[in-house]
This record gives structure tokens, sequence and C-alpha cells, in this order.
């Protein structure tokens, strides 16, 4: 039996490269993001004792590293092998994946406009419950310190909102020296001192409300995020498009291969 080849059909090797070279440096991102999270769970102690995953009730930041990471492993993977081995069933599934993700950010990217009021209310829970968690988690602690110090910021509504954290809470049975404090990341630093004093926010819920405006922020970190969003609008803006435009090209290049790879196939005729 013989076969014949319409000459017209051929797979392009620019698209296939360009698919390839895009879907390695996904897979390598996802490298980087997987290892980092393994690395920091390592120092934490979690990969030999995974109850400790369990046992934080805050936002483990390693977690969203490593998902990040365990989907642009994946879909780098079936991206590089779909585009040299002319695969089409791992193609459609990296052109479906991306498809999906795309339709979920513009979908996320709406509700969030349309529904401003309970996105605030979601994240000041959000915050709420890591403010409990601030201790328990040395990532956490540190994602809120650099939130704090970078928005000139204190808890979601407030300093007060450290009441709810047990080390900082102003109970009378509270034995911790940081009780009816705030973290050393709600003080105002003085420009002149070098040396950060980790100890500056001790016994300050104690005292008067003007030795709080003199020595610590007293603007509410939600607060703080609704002042910062329409300053840097554009610069959001731009990382969106980006990343939407991304994932275009992305999805362009598959279809593109996928259709090549069609018309090589259906270019073969067997006579009967």
């Amino acid at each position: 039996m013989h076969y014949y080849r319409y000459p017209s059909a051929e797979i392009s090797c620019w698209y296939k490269y360009l698919l390839f070279s895009y879907n390695i440096i996904f897979w390598l991102a996802g490298v980087a993001f997987l290892g980092a999270g393994l690395w920091a769970w390592s120092e934490k102690g979690v990969l030999s004792d995974l109850s400790k995953m369990t046992r934080l009730h805050g936002f483990d930041p390693v977690v969203l590293i490593l998902f990040v990471g365990g989907v642009m492993f994946i879909l780098g993977f079936a991206g590089c092998v779909g585009a040299l081995r002319e695969n089409i069933c791992l193609l459609k599934f990296f052109c479906g994946t991306i498809v999906l993700i795309f339709i979920l950010e513009l979908a996320l990217a709406v509700l969030a406009f349309l529904f401003q009021d309970w996105v605030k209310d979601r994240v000041e829970t959000f915050f709420k419950n890591n403010i409990k968690a601030y201790r328990d988690d040395i990532d956490l602690q540190n994602i809120i310190d650099s939130l704090q110090k970078m928005n000139q910021c204190c808890g979601a509504q407030g300093p007060n909102d450290w009441n709810l954290n047990i080390y900082f809470n102003c109970s009378s049975v509270s034995k911790s020296r940081e009780r009816c404090g705030v973290p050393f990341s709600c003080c105002i630093q003085d420009p002149a001192q070098n040396v950060v004093n980790t100890q500056c926010g001790y016994d300050i819920r104690n005292m008067s409300l003007s030795n709080w405006e003199e020595r610590i922020y007293t603007r509410g970190c939600i607060a703080a995020l609704e002042a910062w969003l329409p300053r840097n609008i554009y610069i959001i803006a731009g990382v969106f498009i980006a990343i939407s435009l991304l994932q275009i090209f992305g999805i362009f290049l598959a279809k593109t291969l996928i259709s090549d790879i069609d018309a090589v196939k259906s270019g073969f005729y067997f006579p009967r």
C-alpha cells in the first residue's frame, strides 16, 4: 500500500520553535518557583513535619508560590513536549488551560470591579485572620511587616486590630512582653537612625492617642490600599495587559501549530 502527501501541507518550524522557546521560559520559571517554595518549607521544617501545615491558622505564602510554580511547570512541560513532538493532545491541553486561566482572570477582574464593597470586606477579614497568625509563620510575618512599612499603615482598620493577636492583646491574663503593643513595622522610623528599633511598639496602646500619632502609623492598611490603587491604576492595568498579551500570544502559537499539524495529517491519504 502506498500513501501520498499533498505538497502544500507543512509544519512551520518558526511557530514550532517559538512555542518551544516560549514554554521553556515558562517551565524554568515554574522550576524556580517550586525550588523556592520547597526551600522555604525546608527552612521552616515543614518538609520534616507536614503536620505544621495544618497548625498554621493564617495564610502561608509558600503554598501560593508552590501552586503557581506547579501550574507553570505542568503547562511549560506540556507546551515544550507538545511543540517538539508535535503532539496535538498536549498542545490542546496547554492551549485550553491558558484559555481557562485567561477567562478566570477576566471574570475576577470584572467581579472585583462590580462588587467592590464585598471584595473590601473579604480583604479586611483576610487581613485580620492573618494578624491573628502573625507570629505563627515567619514568611507571613515578613509580608505583613513589609506591607505596613511600605504603606505606612497599621492593622486592617487601625492599631487596635492588633488586639486580635494573643501576643499583642491587652488582656490582663497576657504575660507577653508585647502586650498592648504593635509590631515594629507600625512605628514611624527616625530617618537619622540606621538601626531598626524592634521594640518601638511596646505598650503603645496603653498610651494616649496623641502619643500614638507621634510614634506609630494610625491609618489602617485597608484605607492605605484604597488610596494606593487609584494612584497606581495605570501600572496595575499595564501589568494586567502585559500578562494578557503573553497569554494570547501563547494561545495563538499553540492554535497555529495545532492547525499546521492537522493540515499535515489531512494531507495524507491512503488509497483503497
